[in-house]
């Protein structure tokens, strides 16, 4: 019975869904975080009678035809791009970017990473790093009698060292921007990689046409309303449920049709 199948293949999407609502709900207080939502697709359908198909000798149409489905399947995990709200810290390494663009992250292979959490620090050389100790780019070294340090919205760091009463311009930070943010690779770590889906970077100073500004002092919270995953949960487990009614209510037509006796 073709209605088994249909109803695992629904049963296999709502798990797929609620993995990944749950991986939202679980990052709800990570920086910089961009929920994520599951699409699905329709699965192949057999036909029966083609919609169109000629039903009598006199050239009667017939109008819909006969098609079932086969059920459904994941299509994509789409990542939602909307800005998470600013929140203040107070801390001068801490930067959110308001609008588009992603901090540039040099790797240990090499490689660079594109991340938009701000929550920065300084080595022991001087240098801006992430929490994983990983180097902005392109690389800004703080000096080590800097009395405070101010970064501007186009991205310009500004250190005032012990001693002098005008601040020294010691580099400016450049956001990278894609053509498909959806199409970035998940690291984990609040990390992206390019794929080809995302295309290649293009760099820009903050404030630049179709680039964020940086806010100096705040980061930038997660996306996830906990709300509306909430109740996407519930209707996830609720489809889920009628999926497994379904091959429970199969089995016993199968039941009761191997009980009938010629």
């Amino acid at each position: 019975m073709q209605a088994l199948r249909t109803a695992a293949t629904g049963m296999a999407a709502q798990q797929m869904n609620v993995e990944v609502i749950s991986n939202n709900i679980a990052n709800m207080n990570t920086i910089a975080f961009k929920r994520q939502r599951a699409e699905f697709q329709d699965l192949l359908y057999q036909t029966y009678e083609a919609a169109g198909s000629q039903s009598s000798d006199q050239g009667t149409i017939v109008p819909t035809g006969v098609q079932v489905g086969a059920g459904v399947k994941a299509g994509a995990v789409y990542r939602v791009e909307t800005q998470g709200a600013l929140t203040r810290t107070d801390n001068p390494y801490d930067l959110a970017i308001d609008g588009r663009g992603y901090f540039q992250v040099l790797l240990p292979s090499g490689e660079t990473a594109y991340t938009r959490a701000g929550n920065l620090a300084v080595n022991d050389q001087g240098q801006m790093v992430t929490q994983d100790g990983y180097q902005i780019q392109p690389a800004i070294s703080i000096p080590s009698d800097a009395v405070s340090v101010s970064i501007s919205k186009s991205g310009q760091v500004e250190v005032l060292q012990a001693g002098q009463t005008t601040p020294n311009v010691v580099g400016v930070l450049e956001l990278a921007t894609f053509v498909n943010d959806g199409g970035l690779s998940a690291m984990g770590s609040n990390l992206y990689k390019e794929t080809v889906a995302s295309g290649a970077p293009t760099t820009g100073t903050p404030g630049s046409v179709g680039v964020g500004t940086l806010v100096q002092g705040y980061t930038e919270a997660s996306n996830v309303d906990p709300v509306s995953e909430i109740t996407a949960l519930i209707v996830a487990q609720r489809a889920y449920e009628m999926n497994s009614k379904v091959i429970s209510t199969a089995d016993n037509m199968l039941a009761t049709a191997n009980q009938v006796k010629a």
